[in-house]
């Protein structure tokens, strides 16, 4: 799979979807599914590595966790999904220099093809430029940006009239600048399908209901393996619920004469 697909895709009318991945077990199960675009997004610190933000998350990290990714994959080359990893926290908001470096690493140590970062501010714009004349794909990311969580929170985004045309604005900054596709995040259903319209790039939505050129859904919280779920990512079913019912009556049935083996009365232990 190509960048240059997705726009194809486009044009056909055919939806692309995306799925994040953080191991190998997850890429391998997204890639049997059938996925277009595998994204290694910096949403695994939260959803692997237990933070509250996606903040934490370190370049290094980012390239442990897509190495990994890479290595689950079993089809030949040709036939693997587009693999478009994140820019992390820091990584890209310092300057063109460190940015180029940061992309480069990902894609020199991994299968990865593209990477992502968020917003649409004039240094970031300078950065998208100049990781595309390094001949690095990018994927811009609008609406809901969560390395900006401090400044925006969790909230839904584009809800009056100047955030709206700024996101109207914002969207064409990044097409100019050489973008190959674009993710909106928890915007209003009628912004989306009006960006859709407006760009020659795909808009992939998420929580930005189903009127988009693709959706992208973090794994974890699709299979509803999440402890808290987003309001915007209904689960297909309840993966976390099931799972440790079956671990439970697993264990159960390891001590079938015991009804709870990790307690024991004062009876049961010997005097000294």
């Amino acid at each position: 799979m190509l960048t240059t697909d997705l726009v194809r895709f486009k044009k056909l009318g055919k939806q692309i979807t995306v799925l994040t991945a953080w191991d190998a077990i997850s890429s391998s199960i997204v890639e049997a599914s059938g996925a277009d675009v595998v994204l290694v997004g910096d949403s695994l610190g939260m959803v692997v590595l237990g933070h509250a933000t996606t903040l934490p998350v370190t370049l290094d990290q980012m390239l442990h966790h897509t190495q990994a990714v890479c290595r689950g994959f079993s089809n030949p080359v040709a036939n693997q999904p587009l693999v478009v990893c994140d820019l992390p926290f820091l990584s890209y908001q310092c300057g063109e220099d460190k940015a180029v470096e940061a992309a480069g690493t990902l894609l020199k140590n991994s299968c990865a093809s593209a990477v992502k970062l968020e917003g649409a501010e004039p240094e970031t714009l300078l950065v998208i430029k100049r990781l595309i004349r390094m001949g690095i794909p990018v994927m811009g990311h609008l609406g809901l940006t969560p390395q900006s969580v401090h400044q925006l929170g969790y909230k839904s985004q584009a809800r009056d009239k100047d955030s709206q045309d700024k996101i109207f604005k914002d969207s064409e900054k990044l097409q100019e600048s050489g973008c190959f596709a674009i993710v909106v995040e928890h915007i209003p259903e009628e912004i989306a399908r009006k960006l859709k319209r407006n760009l020659i790039v795909p808009v992939i939505g998420i929580g930005a209901g189903n009127d988009c050129d693709g959706q992208v859904r973090v794994t974890a919280d699709i299979l509803g393996l999440s402890v808290e779920q987003p309001p915007f990512a209904k689960p297909l079913f309840s993966g976390r619920e099931l799972c440790i019912e079956a671990l439970k009556k697993w264990i159960k049935s390891t001590n079938p004469n015991q009804e709870n083996p990790t307690t024991k009365t004062s009876e049961s232990i010997p005097d000294c």
